[in-house]
């Protein structure tokens, strides 16, 4: 009889752990605009440095005209993308109650992004922050948050994205600046602006089922 509820209590574990891996992954998936988001300022940057020209990352000269590192068209775009996510997130965090892995997941994200905020100033400021360098930190650290989710969620997709980051991260360590940029867009569409409008596209879905059920 001890057995037979050791084992019960062994499968009601276990169904608690997949409830929770649920619910974080739906919590995850109504964070699906910050992925979108970021996608759209990494652009925004990119687009801004480009057009403004011969500048590095934070305001350092480079001997690359044109470079997709220019002025301050990277700590303003990413300073403002912090502080718009800060916004909108304090805006929209009551609608959706937190739970135990959502919370796991979102420390993993903020950890990153406070490094990823507190690193590139200082490479910059030390002057030891170039093109290749800083696409190959970016995409690493990316990799991480992403691995970090997807282990924490079970989530396959979402270890996909740590994949093409990875993959992205060993490529900016090689070929020509145009390259490296061609790499970074790829992996920014595909891990931010595809990745998030397929959660938000999962979101939707859920939501017109709760309507249809009630």
């Amino acid at each position: 009889m001890q057995e037979e509820m050791s084992g019960q209590d062994l499968k009601e574990r276990f169904a608690l752990i997949e409830t929770m891996i649920a619910e974080g992954r739906r919590s995850t998936e109504s964070w699906g605009w910050v992925f979108v988001l970021w996608g759209v300022a990494y652009f925004v940057a990119i687009a801004w440095a480009s057009w403004s020209g011969g500048l590095s990352v934070w305001g350092h000269h480079s001997v690359q005209v044109g470079s997709m590192y220019s002025g301050l068209a990277w700590p303003v775009t990413m300073f403002s993308g912090a502080a718009l996510t800060l916004w909108i997130g304090l805006r929209r965090g009551g609608r959706h109650p937190g739970t135990v892995i959502g919370r796991a997941v979102t420390s993993v994200w903020i950890g990153i992004g406070a490094s990823m905020l507190v690193l590139f100033p200082a490479l910059s400021a030390a002057g030891r922050l170039d093109e290749h360098s800083f696409v190959a930190l970016v995409a690493a650290m990316l990799g991480a948050a992403n691995a970090g989710s997807g282990l924490i969620l079970r989530w396959k997709m979402q270890m996909a994205c740590a994949l093409v980051w990875w993959m992205a991260a060993v490529a900016a360590c090689f070929g020509t600046v145009s390259q490296v940029t061609v790499v970074f867009l790829v992996a920014v569409f595909v891990c931010q602006i595809a990745f998030g409008v397929y959660t938000m596209m999962r979101e939707s879905r859920r939501q017109r089922g709760c309507v249809v059920h009630a």
